[in-house]
């Protein structure tokens, strides 16, 4: 009863030492840009610098000090990436043959399904529980939902777009996306760095350190103004069937592939999960706007938004 009393009250106040800080950083944003204090045109700026500055320094900073043993986790590919994999197919087979959607509404709803928003929110909490570690994790997962879901999606939805464009050319014009990503480039340097044994230059290793330190607080800022505006219109079987895929399907599928795989830690599993366990990604509501869904793809990420920081919650009381 003491123990249990014990690890309750840990539970608790880690709870309050990460998540409080994150929903005071989200409100922050929100009543910034509800007042005007903020336009959502700035919000939309302060995006692009974290998604093409900010997040890039804090993995390349962090990738560049790390050696290929601290990066080099086949269970962790197979797991998230499996996993992941398997949330987009079963949504893709549900919406496309049983909402009979067309191939490109139905390519987005799928990554919404299947796609967390790891580069805001989860560098934002894994920093906040792991420090500079949380980023083997973070790049793990943002190679994987560039190179498999994002990818899949880029593909099929121009596929549904121009449905007389050849096969090489889609493949060729997601790869070119792709490679002028600057989340990707900076991967791609981070692991040359760890297979090719090179440091970066104390100066510049220290600007990266400093740069990546705006990303966690900022993306959260973001997030939260972001949420202005969003409404709940389109709540139905749909939306709710496809945050049921996100936030509860998946990372209960990613946390039971992590148990059954060898040689993964316990830091691994737990990593993960939350991950699996984010909202969508604000990516999916800009697919969503660009494609025509736009409350159908709105009202799900705010949906999800909730939920996820209500399960992250309850898995960083459980574990931490």
């Amino acid at each position: 009863m003491v123990a249990s009393f014990c690890f309750d009250k840990k539970g608790a106040n880690v709870v309050v030492q990460v998540i409080v800080p994150i929903f005071l950083l989200l409100l922050a944003g929100y009543l910034s840009v509800s007042i005007r204090l903020i336009t959502p045109d700035q919000i939309k700026a302060l995006s692009a610098f974290i998604i093409k500055i900010a997040l890039p320094a804090f993995l390349l900073y962090a990738l560049s000090n790390k050696s290929l043993n601290d990066i080099w986790h086949p269970s962790y590919f197979i797991a998230y990436g499996g996993g992941s994999l398997i949330i987009f197919a079963l949504a893709f087979y549900c919406y496309r043959y049983c909402f009979s959607y067309s191939l490109t509404p139905t390519a987005v709803l799928a990554m919404g399904a299947s796609m967390s928003n790891t580069g805001f929110i989860g560098t934002a909490v894994l920093s906040l529980l792991m420090g500079s570690h949380a980023a083997i994790y973070i790049s793990l997962t943002l190679i994987l939902e560039n190179l498999l879901i994002l990818a899949l999606v880029l593909a099929l939805a121009e596929a549904g777009q121009q449905e007389q464009q050849k096969v090489w050319a889609l493949l060729q014009k997601t790869a070119q996306n792709l490679l002028k990503n600057p989340v990707i480039i900076a991967i791609i340097l981070g692991m040359s760095c760890i297979l090719l044994d090179i440091r970066l230059p104390i100066l510049v290793d220290q600007s990266l350190a400093l740069l990546g330190k705006t990303a966690s607080p900022l993306a959260l800022f973001v997030i939260g103004g972001s949420l202005v505006g969003m409404g709940m219109s389109a709540l139905n079987l749909q939306s709710g069937l496809l945050v049921a895929f996100k936030v509860i399907l998946m990372p209960l599928l990613i946390y039971c592939l992590l148990r059954i795989l060898p040689d993964v830690s316990q830091e691994m599993l737990y990593a993960g999960t939350i991950l699996a366990a984010l909202p969508m990604p604000i990516a999916f509501g800009i697919f969503g706007q660009a494609y025509g869904l736009n409350e159908r793809a709105l009202t799900p990420l705010m949906l999800s938004t909730i939920l996820g920081f209500v399960g992250i919650s309850s898995l960083i009381m459980l574990w931490w």
